[in-house]
Formats: C-alpha cells, structure tokens, sequence
C-alpha cells in the first residue's frame, strides 16, 4: 500500500507491564502450542490446544499425536510429513483435519517447525488456530486494507500520542503532502496551515472518553491548492483492540469546498434578499435629506460593509448646473458615515456636514462623472491614493486594512447625485459582481430618495420664503389695543402651511382682526393665504362689517379652485368697547376678563371660505379696559391623540392663571400646548384692550 500503510512499532504505554497485557490478535485467534518428541509424542500441551482441541493435558500428554489427533484415514499422510519435518526437510503449513475429542472434526491452521536442545535432541512445534477464524481475520484486514487506500474519502490513523502512523492516498491528495511526510509527526507538525489546535484538542478529547466527533466543519488552504480556500468535514473515533486497550485515533476527512461554496452563495443570496427587504422598510421613511442618508449608511452596515459613506455632489444641493468639464475636480458634501466597528477608517471618511474637494484621479470621482461603478476586488497600497482625500487618509486605509472598496453612483431622474462610498475590512469576502449589483439596486433605491428629500426641502424654503413675505411684520400698536402675535410652521419638510393673521387700521380708530387657516401644505396654501390675505385687507379698508368681508372672501376662495380655508374676522371700536365678529369655521376666540374664568366666544360656527352660497352673521361682543381676545388656529390645539374639547380645556385653564402680557401670554401657550410630533402651523394673535387715548377720544366725540 506504500508508505502511508507502513506503521512503526510502538512501545508500550509507559507505566504499563507489556506482560500484563492480554487480548491481542494472538488471543483472538486462539493459537494452540503442540511440542512433540523425536517418537511423535505429545511433549508439552498449552492452554490453547486444550481449548481447540478438546482434550485435558493430562490425557494428551505422552500419547503419540498421531492417535489422538488424527482420524485412520490420513494417519500414513501425518507420519510422513512429521518425519520430513524431524529429518530436517524444513517447516510445513497448511490445514489440515484434526479429530477433536468429542468426536467432531475441526480444520485447523497448522505451522510445523523442527526445534533442537541443547543436547542435540530434536522436538517437533505445531502452531494451530481455528481455520474459520483465522480466514474471518484474513478476509476483515484485507477488506479494511482496500477501504484505506481505494477510499475517497481521507483516512488517518493517530497513535495515543497523537502522531501519524496512516495516512491513505486521497488524505496525500487532500493535504498535498505525501504521506512520508506526515508519518511519525503530529498535525501541528505535519500541517501548520490548518487549525491544529482544535483539531489537537477534537482527537484528545475523543481519546479520553471514546465518545466519536462527527463532522467537524473547518476550513483552510493546504499546499495542494495554496490559492484556494477549502473547506472540510472531518470525523474523530477511538481505536481499541478487543481487549478495550486504547490504540489511537482514526480520523475521516472528506472534502466538502463545493457544498460550502454553495452554502455560502446561498446564505450570502439569502443576506442580499434581507438588506433590500430591510431597505424598502428603512430608507426614505421621511423627507429629510440627512436622515435619508443616515438610513441608507444603517442598512448597509454591518450586513454589507464595514464603512459606508454618502456623499452628494455639491452642485446637487445648490442647484446649480451640472459640470461638464472631467478634469474639473468634484465637490462633495458628506451626508452620513457609519462603520461597524471603532477603525481608523471612520477618520478617513469626510466628516459629515464638511465639503471634500475630489480631482479626477479619484476613484469616487470616476465614478460620479461615468454614472458607473467602481470596484476594486482587492485593494493594494498603490490604489489607497486613488480611494483617500490626502496622505493622511492613505495611512488611516492602511491601518484600518482596507482590502476591498467600492463606489456606485447615486443616480436619480437622468442625473447623478452622488455617490455610496462602501469598504470592507474586517469582513474577509472582497466585493463582487453580485454586490456591484446589489449596491446598485440599494443605491437607486436611495438615490430616489434623496431626490425627493431634496425637491421637497426646496419646496418647503421657497414655501418658507413665499409666506414670511406674505405674512406682515411687526403689526403697529393701534389705539386702544395692546397687540401680540407669532407664528410658528410645522417642523415637517414639505409641511409649510397657509395660516395667517393680520392686524388691520382703520379710521375712526377702529382696528380689524383676522386669524385664518387655508387647508394644505406647500407652496400652494401659502400663495392662497397671500390672496385671501390681501384681499382682507382691501376690503377692511372698505370699511365693511365682518360679516360682509367674510362673504366677498368666500367668493373669492371659491374663484381660486378647490381651495378652502377657515378664518376669523373682527372689528374693534375702541370709542364704545365694542367687537363685532364673524366667523367661517374657524375655532372660537377666547375672551378673558379680570375676575372671571376665561371662556370660548359663542360664534355662530359658519362655513369655511370657498364652499359659496353661506351667509355669515356678526357677533358684538362687548369689551372692558383689562380684557384680552385670544385668536389661534387649529395647529395649537389640535393633536391625534387628544379630543379637541380637552386640548380646548387646557387652553381656557392657561389663561386663567396669573396675569401675564400679552407677549408672556404667546410664549405661554406655545410652550405648554405646541405638540413636539404637530405637522401644522401655528398662529397666534392676543389683543388687549387698552384705555383709548385722551386726543384720540376727544377727536371722536
């Protein structure tokens, strides 16, 4: 079988007596000891013939051979035989029939030798075992013979010191090393490429309890594919001979690589599926650009990439017009940075918030200005300048270990946005073509996105823009009147909305009041609040009662299309402390006066602006030197999970606390009812009646 089949001998265990030791192959095959005299008759008598042949020592002993053992038929065969061997004509074997005691016949393996004293007397020794055994012996060893070496599975066999004494030809194959160099040495020795020490620590274990390993996963490279990581099952059993006397270890090692690959590819398919599941859930949860990049860096990392980066193009964010120029370098502001882990890599990354400045050279560059991936497999330190800002970050890549990198454009409506800057370090897989792909459906994805981020966040600062020059400035103090007010839009983007207020002069004193709320969001509602706006403050100046304006005002909605809103409208004289007030659909005004709770005005509730053909009425409401009318919309009171009647309660209880000024009065009840989750805007406007000046009063008496 070669040399992975010769074993060396072994000495005994130390501490052991190689005397005591009992239970070999000798022991199983039973090998009867039979000496006879030059005149063929039975000299010595062992244990085992008696046991074999079925007679006492005592009847055997002196008795010729001849007689006792062999049946009439073949007795003229032995005598010639037994004095060919005792003249010297050499030992003889064979089988032979032999007459047991009981009558029966036994087939017996007989070796027979001529043996000499010391005084020239001549013995015959026969050696005998029981045919049928030992062919079973012969047919078992021949059989585990060629399952070790045709076998393609690899086999070993270990000693109790843990050191080669088998080693079958697929075992050669798989470790690339032939089994002469392996035979006498340990793993560790053998085969340092591999995980000895688990695998040392697997046999030892198996050899102190005698319970087997099976298919202990491991994997490696070995010199007979060195470029090539391997994987393998390998399973441990305890030898013992039929005595229970320990003698090694065998070992079974079958290549599984493919199984593995396969394994791997489909584990690595099923984490694809999981982080694009995982995307359609967690990107683009709202409209805010750096939260939507901050989603896209949370999903691919730790499942992905070690460090990701997402890096939008300047021009992107200022609007400007694309560069066509490709020497031209490219200016990138980081959106988010995330890393699995505490590397240097993360300081390499641009700080978020900071322009990076990229020229043409740079991998993340490339990438922007072909609109294509860039993978780099494995990366060498001649390509860390290529993926880095400076020198610096050249050494903090070569520090983290980065070995594989890429870079897939954020591309959005036929234009390119920017790019996901992805690395891997720890994880010892390099990017592939399945990852490019995977990269990229994430990316576009994304990319939309953050599109969408960015015109909504365009829409809500144009919205913005739009309604603080709609809306007035500081109102002025008119007589009679202390006036506050704010305003507050909704914290969401996109979520500009149309309230309004304005404070109103007229002749004879009189001061016009108005709160309203034009339902939507965006640039739309804000345009629609600067008309009906103006158009309130033309027809005040008409000097029209409230419930006339809100009248021409509901035409007017109605002329500009499916748009609606709600609004209150009041008309202070302070000359008789008289407000008369109209309202359509708005929420009542709260009137509070010195010495008594505060209370809801009762309004005739109205409809909104824009539902046509509704009469409004006006309501006096008379007014003393101290009191205050409260006017807000529904973006103070009005929550989800609150009923409006409460919400209204905690206002009314608000202004029944300590007297406050008017502008305290704002600060008040933005803080304590202005709902931190609200998507709404809020206005707010507080008039208190002030004492009308001596001039003024004389002038209009």
């Amino acid at each position: 079988m070669g040399a992975g089949h010769a074993g060396q001998p072994g000495a005994a265990p130390p501490g052991r007596d190689p005397a005591m030791q009992a239970g070999g192959l000798l022991d199983v095959l039973g090998v009867a000891a039979v000496v006879l005299d030059a005149e063929g008759r039975i000299a010595l008598w062992s244990p085992q013939a008696e046991e074999l042949f079925g007679y006492p020592a005592a009847e055997a002993l002196g008795r010729p051979a001849a007689r006792v053992l062999v049946d009439e038929r073949h007795l003229d065969l032995v005598l010639e035989l037994f004095a060919r061997v005792m003249a010297g004509g050499g030992a003889w074997a064979g089988v032979f029939p032999v007459r047991r005691k009981d009558g029966s016949t036994l087939l017996a393996e007989f070796r027979n030798m001529r043996l000499e004293d010391e005084h020239g007397r001549f013995y015959a020794l026969g050696l005998a075992s029981d045919q049928a055994t030992l062919r079973r012996l012969e047919r078992d060893l021949a059989l585990s013979l060629r399952l070790v070496e045709q076998s393609p599975i690899g086999l070993s066999l270990m000693d109790t010191d843990l050191r080669f004494v088998l080693v079958n030809p697929a075992l050669e194959r798989i470790n690339g090393l032939p089994a002469a160099e392996c035979l006498g040495r340990t793993v560790r020795e053998a085969l340092p490429f591999l995980d000895t020490a688990a695998i040392e620590a697997a046999m030892r274990e198996v050899l102190a309890t005698g319970r087997p390993l099976l298919n202990q996963f491991t994997t490696g490279r070995t010199p007979a594919d060195p470029g090539v990581e391997h994987a393998w099952s390998g399973s441990f059993y305890r030898l013992e001979d039929p005595a229970h006397r320990v003698l090694g270890v065998a070992v079974s090692v079958l290549d599984v690589t493919e199984q593995h690959r396969a394994a791997s590819a489909a584990a690595a398919a099923r984490r694809r599926l999981t982080v694009i599941a995982d995307a359609s859930e967690r990107i683009g949860t709202t409209l805010d650009l750096d939260v939507t990049a901050r989603e896209l860096a949370d999903v691919l990392v730790p499942e992905f990439a070690d460090i990701a980066a997402v890096d939008i193009l300047e021009d992107v964010l200022t609007d400007s017009e694309p560069t066509t120029d490709r020497n031209r370098p490219a200016l990138f502001r980081a959106l988010a940075v995330k890393a699995a882990h505490p590397t240097p890599a993360a300081e390499a990354a641009d700080p978020v918030g900071e322009i990076a400045r990229y020229d043409a050279t740079r991998l993340v560059a490339r990438c922007v200005r072909t609109g294509r991936p860039v993978l780099l497999a494995h990366v060498t330190d001649r390509d860390l300048p290529r993926i880095a800002r400076d020198e610096e970050g050249v050494e903090l890549l070569r520090q983290a270990g980065i070995h594989s990198y890429l870079a897939v454009p954020l591309r959005a409506r036929g234009r390119v946005l920017g790019a996901l800057d992805l690395k891997r370090a720890r994880t010892e897989q390099p990017f592939d073509h399945d990852d490019v792909v995977l990269a990229g459906e994430l990316a576009a994805r994304a990319a939309v996105a953050i599109d969408n981020a960015r015109w909504y966040q365009r829409q809500r600062h144009a919205a913005l823009a739009l309604q603080r020059h709609l809306l007035p400035g500081p109102p002025p103090q008119p007589p009679g009147l202390e006036v506050a007010y704010r305003y507050q839009p909704a914290p969401g983007v996109g979520e500009v909305g149309g309230d309004w207020f304005d404070v109103i002069p007229l002749p004879a004193d009189r001061t016009a009041l108005v709160v309203g709320d034009v339902m939507g969001s965006g640039i739309t509602a804000a345009a629609t609040m600067g008309q009906l706006r103006t158009a309130a403050r033309t027809l005040a100046g008409l000097d029209l009662e409230p419930a006339a304006v809100l009248t021409h005002l509901d035409r007017i909605a109605a002329g500009l299309g499916e748009s609606i809103a709600t609004c209150v409208y009041a008309l202070y004289d302070p000359r008789h402390h008289r407000c008369r007030i109209a309202n359509a659909g708005h929420l009542p005004p709260v009137h509070t006066r010195l010495g008594r709770p505060p209370a809801l005005l009762d309004l005739p509730t109205g409809a909104p602006l824009g539902v046509g053909g509704v009469a409004f009425d006006d309501t006096p409401v008379d007014l003393a030197t101290g009191d205050e009318v409260v006017f807000y919309t529904d973006g103070l009171v009005e929550t989800r999970d609150h009923d409006i009647d409460v919400r209204l309660a905690a206002l009314t209880d608000l202004l029944g606390g300590p007297r406050r000024s008017p502008e305290e009065t704002c600060d008040l009840l933005l803080g304590a009812l202005r709902h931190r989750g609200g998507n709404d805007d809020i206005a707010l406007l507080v008039a208190r009646v002030l004492p009308l000046p001596q001039a003024a009063g004389a002038t209009g008496g």
